[in-house]
């Protein structure tokens, strides 16, 4: 039984998308899931809503942010994983994830403006942290809409592990991943022999990893 949280202060990095993949990964893994989309805009409903993939049968919507410890608790109850989805701009909702998680996935673009925001997410969560007066949430960085052929996107790991963090396998910018989405399919579904598959895939291991710890 766990819980993760992916948080963010700035929108546009690909939280829903690893979230979404992710949860396939755990489930494809034989972990039962859960997905609570406690954003305002729900993506994860919509996405889940344009087929009739696991997200259909998995993503729950969070209407009031006030009960998502409570919820996300209740759920852990009976299910294997329970993931978390937050709204950017809005660290009250993160925060109260981050006090329910107990891995929090941060992911960061190869922008500047990016790893700024990163270090607000951050400070949350060891915020969080000493609240718990615990070692929980665990905190990983997970690098995120990498392009390869840019020197930002190359350089985008060590960056992040020059803040004292943990860093997952990336995740990289491709068109498969918004495919997908558009047919309400994550990437195992839709495109299971992809290269966009094979880093979730190597993403949800490494997160597999840690939650037997």
């Amino acid at each position: 039984m766990a819980i993760i949280a992916v948080a963010g202060r700035k929108g546009g990095v690909g939280k829903s998308t690893i979230l979404g993949n992710l949860a396939a990964e755990l489930a494809a893994m034989g972990r039962s899931v859960v997905v609570l989309d406690a954003d305002p805009q729900h993506s994860l409903v919509a996405w889940a809503e344009q087929g009739d993939g696991m997200l259909s049968r998995s993503v729950e919507k969070v209407a009031a942010p006030a009960t998502l410890r409570a919820r996300a608790r209740k759920a852990e109850e009976d299910t294997d994983v329970v993931l978390i989805d937050t709204p950017p701009g809005m660290p009250d909702v993160a925060y109260q994830a981050a006090l329910a998680a107990d891995l929090m996935l941060l992911p960061c673009g190869p922008s500047p403006l990016d790893l700024f925001a990163l270090k607000e997410a951050l400070s949350l969560a060891l915020k969080a942290r000493a609240e718990r007066r615990s070692k929980k949430p665990r905190i990983r960085f997970v690098p995120s809409k990498v392009l390869m052929s840019t020197n930002l996107s190359r350089g985008l790991s060590s960056s992040l592990s020059g803040m004292g963090k943990k860093v997952l396998p990336s995740i990289g910018q491709r068109v498969v991943v918004a495919e997908a989405v558009s047919q309400g399919l994550t990437v195992a579904e839709f495109a299971p022999d992809s290269p966009a598959r094979a880093e979730f895939l190597a993403l949800a291991k490494a997160v597999d990893k840690i939650l037997r710890k």
